[in-house]
């Protein structure tokens, strides 16, 4: 997916347990290496915690995968960071006095309503200070969009349920960067433990859309997370971003989550954020005029001219292809060839209120996707 989607390889490696005095001390050293309740009731964040047999202290779980969106890139450029390899299978828990668990986390019930609510607050201020919209819009898409219909059993079915924290989920070659967003939010987990990680990547994701000037998200919380790495899908659900036959291949991720034509078009539309990096997803320029200052960290090449602004530009400037720092990737390109995508591409080019309702439309079906809410669908 764009922003939501990029193929890279990340190899994670987690060597002998290192002092570490926070998660977030143990996220930033991993970056460092070379690389429904409804919001206005209750919204639960998917954060993976699990009790110490050794302490009485919560173990924050930190889950070490790889952006596009690595805010610095877009939801579709995925930042690389490999990271020492640990146990296959496993979730890194971080402890409060150092060292690592391997132990599964507890499901998780409902988010708690008022700590939803505060987190949201959190994670408006943590997109003021870091710019980081584009990233966690990523965060939240691919954690939901290993949906597979076809699959009944939860969490068989992948969806949205906090998977994307764990180890050898994040090692999908699509998940390049993602280490990058959990860094960026951990520390939002580690305050509202009344959270489900599931909620708060989803959470963050349709704020991260709200605060860059897009349309209100019809959201529902209360999502349960998955207890153990054992419960990720396999790799290969999620999209690229040059198969040999886009449009094809966009069906194919798509209509296996029950989604359509229209709501592929509509969706696309969020790479008007963000920037794609070549050192991480092989795709895009190292800077462009647009780029080069930031906000954030500097470089990559954006879909648009103001990549932290959500509005229609994506299509109009893909339909006009003037602009050679414009990045547009054969998935991109294929809305306006494809003639059942076109018809919606053209469209959103000339109607960004009729774009902006089809987007929310879609954005929250796709964060309820295979989620298993509890209590059910409650709204915030």
């Amino acid at each position: 997916m764009a922003d939501p989607v990029v193929a890279s390889h990340l190899s994670l490696v987690l060597k002998a347990p290192p002092t570490i005095s926070s998660p977030s001390q143990f996220l930033l050293q991993q970056h460092s290496k070379p690389m429904a309740f409804s919001l206005n009731s209750a919204a639960s964040l998917r954060l993976f915690v699990s009790s110490s047999s050794s302490s009485s202290s919560a173990a924050a779980r930190l889950s070490l995968r790889s952006t596009s969106l690595s805010f610095s890139s877009s939801l579709k450029s995925l930042a690389f960071s490999p990271l020492s390899r640990h146990k296959r299978g496993s979730a890194v828990s971080v402890s409060s006095t150092g060292g690592f668990s391997s132990v599964a986390s507890p499901k998780c019930a409902a988010s708690d309503p008022d700590q939803l609510k505060s987190a949201r607050e959190d994670i408006k201020e943590l997109l003021k200070s870091k710019f980081c919209h584009p990233i966690l819009v990523r965060l939240g898409w691919h954690d939901a969009g290993t949906y597979n219909k076809n699959i009944e059993e939860w969490p068989r079915r992948g969806g949205a349920n906090g998977s994307l924290r764990f180890e050898v989920e994040l090692k999908h070659a699509a998940n390049a960067g993602l280490v990058n967003a959990l860094n960026l939010i951990q520390h939002i987990k580690d305050k509202y433990s009344g959270v489900t990680y599931a909620d708060l990547f989803q959470l963050a994701s349709a704020t991260a859309i709200e605060e860059a000037g897009g349309p209100k998200i019809p959201m529902k919380y209360g999502r349960v997370d998955v207890s153990g790495p054992n419960e990720c899908p396999e790799e290969g659900r999620l999209p690229a971003a040059g198969p040999p036959s886009p449009a094809d291949h966009l069906r194919e991720v798509f209509y296996r989550m029950g989604l359509n034509d229209k709501e592929i078009v509509a969706l696309s539309g969020a790479h008007t954020l963000g920037r794609s990096r070549p050192d991480r997803s092989g795709w895009g320029k190292p800077e462009t005029k647009y780029t080069k200052d930031g906000p954030g960290a500097p470089g990559g090449q954006s879909w648009t001219v103001q990549w932290l602004k959500f509005d229609n530009s994506y299509f109009k400037d893909i339909k006009a292809k003037r602009d050679e720092d414009l990045l547009v990737l054969p998935t991109d390109a294929v809305l306006f060839e494809d003639p059942s995508f076109k018809v919606y591409a053209e469209k959103y080019a000339e109607d960004q209120e009729t774009f902006f309702k089809d987007y929310a439309e879609a954005h929250a079906k796709l964060s309820n996707l295979g989620a298993k809410f509890n209590p059910p669908e409650v709204g915030l």
